[in-house]
């Protein structure tokens, strides 16, 4: 017997400029920093979706570099896919979605940067010639 559970897909990039630093966003719907990305819809896969995301959070355009994680977050049956993307062009203008857009270096992320990115951010610096698969629990 096959159990069908619904699962929610998230797909986030993470982009990195040519100091090594990270870009997040800072939402306008809640007072945390983020990466780029969010839930997919219906018929996009995670790479569709994550372009599409960081296109409307930052108006930038990205490529997919790799596939850097796949992670589990059981409490929420959550998937999330975090992909390393490359900019390819860009406009820096904010949005509904984002008040701010920032590289930050890896010791100077916001304190009010979502828990469960951060951790993202980290595991991708730490293993970056090793796709990361884990499960993550709830933060913040």
């Amino acid at each position: 017997m096959i159990l069908k559970e619904v699962f929610t897909i998230w797909a986030f990039g993470i982009i990195k400029d040519e100091k090594n630093r990270v870009l997040l966003c800072l939402r306008n719907d809640i007072d945390f920093w983020n990466l780029p990305g969010g839930g997919l819809k219906k018929w996009e896969s995670p790479w569709e979706w994550v372009i599409r995301e960081v296109k409307e959070e930052t108006w930038y355009d990205v490529e997919i570099v790799k596939l850097i994680g796949i992670y589990n977050k059981p409490e929420q049956n959550d998937i999330v896919f975090s992909f390393e993307c490359r900019i390819i062009w860009w406009e820096r203008k904010l949005n509904a979605e984002a008040r701010d857009i920032q590289f930050f270096d890896l010791n100077e992320i916001p304190d009010n940067t979502i828990a469960n990115h951060i951790e993202r951010i980290q595991d991708f610096f730490k293993n970056e010639k090793k796709l990361i698969m884990k499960n993550q629990y709830k933060k913040n």
